[in-house]
């Protein structure tokens, strides 16, 4: 498959994926379009890593970090809490099959492999956290510091 079919399959993917969560558990409609583009920009910072060389967690982290920065400048322009945008720059990368995996090895006593899912998934879930709790960061250090320059 060529490189651009592969990038556009994973852009569409992920912004269908992340609309459809949004519709699950509730989105406000009008921000339904916002968190799909945040999340698949999100991803393919996060696949363009990737396929740089950078590790898997490392791309991860990045494109958390990537989503979080996004989907609070968007929280704030539209007037939304900013866990809606956050948790809709994840969904591509939440290690759900990694964590599914995890439990049926168990459940098919091979202890090795499923110990293994479980840090691969445990790791994601830290570099998620990691890469969200570093956005939230320096988003607000940069808004702290255009609110204390506004106002003198």
């Amino acid at each position: 498959m060529p490189l651009w079919e592969e990038i556009l399959r994973a852009v569409i993917g992920s912004f269908f994926g992340t609309v459809g969560f949004a519709m699950l558990v509730h989105v406000p409609k009008r921000a339904w379009l916002a968190s799909g583009v945040i999340a698949s920009f999100s991803y393919l910072v996060y696949w363009g890593c990737l396929h740089i060389g950078l590790s898997d967690p490392t791309s991860i982290f990045l494109g958390s970090f990537f989503g979080s920065l996004t989907g609070l400048l968007c929280a704030r322009k539209m007037k939304i809490i900013g866990t809606v945008f956050l948790m809709s720059a994840v969904v591509p990368v939440v290690p759900g099959l990694g964590l599914y995996r995890m439990m049926a090895f168990l459940a098919q006593n091979r202890i090795g492999e499923g110990a293994d899912m479980g840090i691969r998934a445990m790791i994601t879930i830290a570099m998620i956290a990691l890469g969200l709790g570093a956005g939230g960061m320096i988003d607000k250090m940069l808004h702290s510091h255009s609110l204390k320059n506004h106002h003198i």
